[in-house]
């Protein structure tokens, strides 16, 4: 499964949240130090060489999440960032926060200097 290709698309609700195996094979599939909090979301801590990288970080994760549609809560604290992804219209994980975070793994993996 390919999912930094997917899109994500709109959810209104009336379906349940990933869980059990599917939400595990989502997960492997990000590849990172993403971390899975309780089945309801995922998270990542990136750290960057100062508030400046950070915050270029920052535009380019809204500037996916926009085109996508779906938003994660971000975090920032001087040259640090949290990311976390739920679908607040499941209360728990869909595969929209697996597409976005697959894209935000591009993100890093494309920048030069890297997060750590």
């Amino acid at each position: 499964m390919n999912l930094s290709a997917k899109k994500c698309v709109a959810c209104e609700g009336g379906i349940p949240p990933l869980s059990g195996e599917l939400l595990q094979k989502y997960f492997a599939e990000l590849h990172a130090t993403w971390e899975l909090v309780n089945e309801k979301s995922i998270g990542r801590k990136f750290e960057f060489k100062d508030f400046k990288e950070a915050m270029a970080f920052v535009n380019k994760v809204a500037d996916i999440a926009e085109s996508e549609g779906h938003h994660p809560d971000i975090k920032i604290w001087y040259n640090k960032v949290e990311l976390e992804l739920t679908t607040h219209a499941l209360g728990g994980l869909s595969e929209n926060d697996f597409i976005l975070a697959a894209k935000v793994n591009q993100v890093i993996a494309n920048n030069a200097n890297g997060a750590k």
